[in-house]
């Protein structure tokens, strides 16, 4: 399955701080149509991201009824992604 969506790009500041996007409710609705056949435990659902033409393997965390995608701090750098970004994202789910 794959799946682009654009989202603005977020900040948890808890006691580990990392950046995320919130998957759309559409999109979050197909993936959790196949979380049962893809997860690997806690709901999370191991995925391949794009983030323009920069990939890295990494899961979906489940999160309020949907999904967030975190952000490497690798990839972030290699784009220059910031909080409040707004940023066209790619998943690759193996089903």
């Amino acid at each position: 399955m794959e799946l682009t969506f654009t989202a603005t790009v977020f900040e948890w500041r808890g006691p580990a701080p990392h950046h995320f996007v919130a998957v759309p409710e559409h999109e979050a609705t197909l993936l959790a149509s196949i979380a049962k056949a893809v997860t690997y435990g806690w709901g999370m659902i191991p995925v391949t991201v794009d983030v323009d033409g920069v990939t890295r393997a990494t899961a979906l965390w489940p999160r309020n009824g949907g999904y967030v995608v975190p952000l490497r701090a690798d990839l972030r750098r290699a784009k220059g992604i910031a909080t409040g970004d707004h940023i066209t994202v790619t998943l690759h789910v193996e089903i």
